[in-house]
């Protein structure tokens, strides 16, 4: 089932490879019709929601530079999340809050985003093939993948569509809440978020049950 070349991070000429549809056709081969590839984007920022996404891509469908959104230029993946959209079957795309992942933690969180993306599907899928996670919820047929975003055509789809519009939404609180940068680090730990927190404390779309942003707490703010 894995396509070891895939997992490589490179072929001979230099080039990066890229994801398949082998994971998809052996599905149908089995039988199953609407394939979906799930993901998510955002577990690691200490800020933001945690989106996720589904995706049901036709059988012949063909995207140059399609990859894991992790190895793309937001360029190349603003492009790819139009093209996504426009040539998908079927694609849905679920939040959950920074408050939801305070209260139930941040797996938990990112679940009930996968729910609410599923939920969003107009059709139902036959099949799901995930960048790995464990939905329990789940009563359609399944499988994840370790690295699947590097895999499979519908994972990595489904990726660019969560990563850029979770950077999409980002990109909006940047200008709700100045200061902090939240268009430049999308809510992830660097120097400059770092900086802003010493300077402002956290802002209402801080993950506050995150370490390092509990510390910048007020004493007796609630979480």
């Amino acid at each position: 089932m894995t396509n070891e070349k895939s997992r490589k991070k490179g072929t001979a000429s230099g080039k990066i490879s890229q994801p398949t549809a082998q994971i998809e056709n052996h599905f149908r081969e089995l039988g199953y019709e609407l394939i979906a590839g799930g993901d998510e984007a955002g577990r690691g920022p200490w800020a933001g929601p945690v989106f996720a996404a589904f995706v049901i891509l036709p059988q012949k469908f063909s995207l140059e530079d399609l990859n894991d959104s992790k190895k793309l230029s937001r360029n190349v993946r603003t492009r790819l999340f139009k093209e996504i959209k426009q040539q998908a079957q079927d694609f849905g795309i679920g939040i959950s809050s920074e408050q939801e992942i305070d209260q139930m933690n941040i797996l938990e969180a990112t679940r009930l985003a996968f729910k609410r993306a599923f939920e969003n599907l107009k059709k139902t899928p036959d099949f799901l093939i995930l960048d790995y996670i464990k939905l329990p919820w789940l009563k359609v047929s399944h499988e994840a993948f370790v690295k699947g975003d590097s895999l499979s055509v519908s994972i990595a789809a489904a990726s660019i569509l969560a990563k850029e519009a979770r950077d999409l939404h980002m990109d909006k609180m940047d200008s709700l809440y100045p200061g902090y940068g939240f268009g430049n680090h999308k809510g992830y730990g660097t120097p400059e978020h770092v900086k802003s927190l010493e300077k402002l404390g956290p802002s209402p779309i801080h993950r506050k049950s995150f370490k390092p942003v509990k510390k910048y707490l007020q004493p007796n703010l609630p979480l």
